[in-house]
């Protein structure tokens, strides 16, 4: 069997064996076959796809590619969520908290900057001290104290999908649907969970950019995880501005902070018109997105018997203050610094600070998630190449969403670098990614498009 024939085989659209896939990601995690041919295998399954039958053997492959944390001595069900990838996306670090608050334990495996699109461990290694970097006893201790805990991937745990991920994202390949559901779900099955919730974004901030596409992932997510035996639900969400208020590691953090504390300034829940539940402030998208799909996690983890119990129990734990205890105890458990990162709070800022201003009255149209999320990479808070550094005090403010009514002057966006050069190719880059209409702009739309459940 050689590498190169089946690049070609998979690039004449022909479908792989397990012992053809076994034979790939194997040899190359072995070093015996080399990143450029491993390279083009992708991009040929870029174009080409793969069948349920190979995405399934390629998860199963992958997971068998190294080790799978044991979460024995703590008591399931164990639930996670993942994010497909979104600009201002920092809903696992008020997830995981609240929803472990509630009595459901989370085992949470995340990765870091992908693309345009921001990382959790990014974001939680902007806390100073905090590790990512946990052994599977630290893992499994913390979530047996303090209900959750979050971990990179060593090199013992998926190194198939650790070095494909780094390799993906360097060689266009990330949007691939088998290959993201390969690398997913061989993360969450490696870290012990029984049941997944995933967020599937789409829009221009997204990698699945129209309906079709994100509801073709969320269909393969299901049904693949569903073949492995787990209980899954994907719920499609809007991803065309950014998520939130702040873009980049530590200004994410912040707002993560404000979201959580109790009778926040940052979102209200109201009840809508027709009764249902709703929520206003600056976060409140943000916020809609983490109630839904925490209240999906209550229903997998047993602790619900509906979504709507699922997400009143999860603003209850926000309201008491527990999910912030929560969160605080986690950041102390991995090793950071509590009093230093309050400290922090409103004031760690890179040097360089430039505006967006608004160029004329009106109401905002639209806010393209994708140049801001490009400006971010430009600023150092992402990666365009997997050996970049991130800074973790770089980033963008977003003072005004979709819908505002502004003037003439009114600072839309505040940046900071940590250089000039990088300051004002960002800032060129948010002048032009928004529009101003003349007449006011419709009430944004609810943020969950669908949802697909395995349960």
């Amino acid at each position: 069997m050689r590498a190169l024939d089946l690049i070609t085989k998979k690039r004449s659209g022909e479908f792989h064996t397990r012992a053809e896939l076994g034979f790939l990601i194997n040899g190359y995690v072995a070093g015996e076959i080399p990143e450029y041919q491993i390279s083009a295998w992708l991009m040929a399954v870029f174009f080409q796809g793969m069948t349920p039958g190979e995405t399934k053997d390629l998860t199963e492959i992958m997971i068998e590619s190294g080790e799978v944390i044991e979460l024995t001595g703590v008591k399931g069900p164990f639930v996670d969520k993942h994010s497909t990838g979104g600009v201002g996306d920092k809903v696992s670090l008020i997830l995981a908290p609240m929803v472990a608050a509630c009595g459901v334990p989370i085992p949470m495996m995340s990765g870091r900057s992908l693309g345009h699109t921001g990382g959790t461990l990014d974001k939680l290694e902007s806390i100073p001290g905090y590790s990512t970097a946990l052994s599977p006893e630290r893992f499994r201790e913390i979530i047996g104290r303090v209900g959750f805990a979050m971990t990179g991937q060593s090199k013992a745990i998926v190194p198939a999908d650790r070095l494909l991920y780094a390799l993906r994202d360097t060689t266009a390949t990330v949007e691939s649907v088998p290959l993201i559901t390969g690398s997913i779900l061989s993360k969450k099955f490696a870290e012990g969970s029984d049941a997944l919730i995933f967020d599937v974004k789409t829009g221009p901030g997204a990698f699945m950019k129209t309906p079709e596409e994100a509801r073709a992932l969320a269909t393969s997510l299901t049904a693949t995880g569903k073949e492995l035996g787990k209980k899954i639900v994907a719920v499609l969400t809007r991803m065309e501005e950014p998520l939130g208020t702040a873009v980049g590691n530590f200004l994410e953090v912040e707002e993560t902070l404000s979201c959580l504390k109790p009778n926040s300034d940052a979102w209200k829940k109201v009840s809508k018109p027709d009764g249902s539940l709703g929520f206003k402030g600056p976060s409140a998208q943000l916020m809609e997105v983490t109630l839904r799909l925490g209240g999906w996690m209550l229903v997998a983890g047993e602790k619900s018997t509906t979504i709507d119990e699922g997400i009143e129990r999860c603003v209850q734990a926000l309201e008491s203050g527990d999910a912030l205890k929560r969160f605080e105890e986690n950041v102390v458990l991995q090793g950071g610094d509590l009093e230093e990162l309050y400290r922090r709070v409103g004031k760690w800022r890179a040097p360089v600070m430039v505006e967006v201003i608004a160029p004329s009255d009106g109401w905002i149209g639209s806010i393209d998630a994708y140049s801001v999320g490009m400006a971010g990479v430009y600023l150092g808070a992402g990666r365009s190449k997997n050996t970049d550094p991130v800074h973790p005090h770089v980033g963008i403010e977003v003072l005004h969403r979709v819908g505002n009514r502004v003037r003439k002057g009114n600072v839309l966006f505040r940046l900071w670098a940590t250089r000039e050069q990088e300051a004002k190719q960002a800032q060129s880059l948010l002048a032009t990614c928004f529009t101003i209409a003349t007449q006011e702009v419709p009430e944004v739309a609810s943020m969950i498009l669908e949802e697909i459940a395995a349960l």
